[in-house]
């Protein structure tokens, strides 16, 4: 009989291994072959991942087209010159009110001073009619009172000689009669008569100085026209300054737009100027942002808008930086897809209609800002739906 030890592990010539000998009544064990186990392990990982993949689908929305955004503040002049000073660069950190560019204001100096002179001496000169015009007025003032007094003092002479001159006037009559009945003699009418032309004389004399006055009282009154001119010139003075003033306060705002400030808290993320270059202006200079004001915009499906609603929390992943994950929230759902803002229409003159899925912008805040997130950042999006 052949040895049986020896006929154990045997190999055919095929290549095939024999089975191994048995006692008689044993039925022979089979060998789990490693790939039947490999296998059960495969469809097991790949229901696990299938059950978390579909899970991950249905409580999240992912999204790559998605880039850092903020406010990119674009710093231009409003004046032409030379720019003779830039104490900022790019990448520096500035503050509210730094001192971004100086453009030159020899020139706006200059101007300034010429404009001040012109006012002072408008102004002196305003005073000066003003002061003219005060003395003519107090001149008239006091003649008017002088032609006043004498009106009424030739008034009063008036008033005293007409009862005079009528009295006399009634004595010559009286002695022009008496006269001519022989009762009174030529010299008692000689007399009467020499009273009467005496006291009739006083009283036209009286009437014309009260006359005189009248007239000068009403020349006084005309020199008040010199006022009234004067009024006018001062006035025009005034209006002049006044013109002066208003250009001094627009070149004063000119110098001061020379000095080219810096509008926010924020990065210079561009220059495009140096120091000695000719600006215009509406020329842009630099371009700024806030590192404090960045959020993320992200372009989804059409399909998945039905899942978002604002308020709901992202989990944010920075290509920059893939071990960090930054969280926020939806801020905002646009309301019209993104292809409506394309500058260059999609006309479909052939006929043939190819449906393409749209996108609309969603606004992610992030909760909290780190200097790292620069704007045109590619991140990827997590959103936590709610069904």
């Amino acid at each position: 009989m052949p040895d049986e030890s020896k006929s154990e592990g045997r190999v055919a010539p095929d290549g095939q291994a024999f089975e191994t000998a048995t006692p008689s009544g044993e039925k022979p064990k089979r060998r789990i072959r490693p790939i039947f186990v490999f296998a059960i392990f495969v469809l097991i990982a790949g229901g696990y991942f299938g059950v978390t993949e579909v899970h991950k689908r249905l409580a999240f929305v992912f999204e790559e087209d998605a880039r850092i955004h903020a406010d990119l503040v674009t710093v231009s002049s409003r004046v032409a010159g030379w720019i003779t000073e830039m104490p900022a660069a790019e990448g520096e950190m500035v503050e509210e009110g730094t001192t971004l560019v100086q453009i030159d204001d020899r020139e706006s100096q200059i101007l300034l001073s010429e404009l001040e002179a012109q006012a002072a001496a408008a102004n002196a000169e305003r005073t000066r009619l003003g002061a003219e015009r005060n003395l003519i007025a107090s001149q008239i003032d006091s003649r008017l009172q002088s032609e006043r007094a004498r009106v009424a003092a030739a008034e009063v002479v008036v008033s005293s000689l007409r009862p005079q001159l009528e009295l006399a006037e009634r004595e010559l009559n009286r002695a022009k009669k008496l006269f001519d009945d022989k009762v009174a003699s030529r010299r008692q009418l000689d007399q009467a008569e020499q009273q009467h032309q005496q006291i009739d004389r006083e009283y036209r004399i009286a009437v014309a100085e009260l006359q005189s006055a009248k007239s000068r009282i009403a020349e006084v009154e005309a020199d008040r026209a010199r006022l009234d001119v004067l009024d006018g010139d001062v006035l025009v003075l005034e209006q002049k300054e006044a013109e002066i003033r208003a250009r001094i306060e627009r070149q004063r705002l000119d110098i001061a737009d020379r000095t080219i400030k810096s509008p926010v808290n924020g990065i210079i993320d561009k220059t495009f100027v140096d120091t000695g270059e000719y600006v215009t202006p509406g020329q842009r200079l630099l371009l700024t942002h806030n590192p404090e004001r960045v959020w993320v915009e992200a372009n989804v499906k059409e399909t998945v808008v039905r899942k978002l609603a604002v308020g709901q929390p992202v989990d944010i992943h920075v290509d920059a930086y893939p071990d960090d994950t930054f969280s926020g929230k939806v801020d905002n759902i646009g309301s019209a897809a993104t292809s409506q803002f394309a500058l260059l229409p999609t006309p479909n003159p052939s006929g043939n209609f190819t449906k393409i899925t749209q996108r609309l912008p969603i606004r992610i805040a992030i909760d909290s800002t780190d200097p790292r997130l620069r704007p045109g950042m590619m991140v990827v999006v997590k959103i936590a739906v709610q069904e």
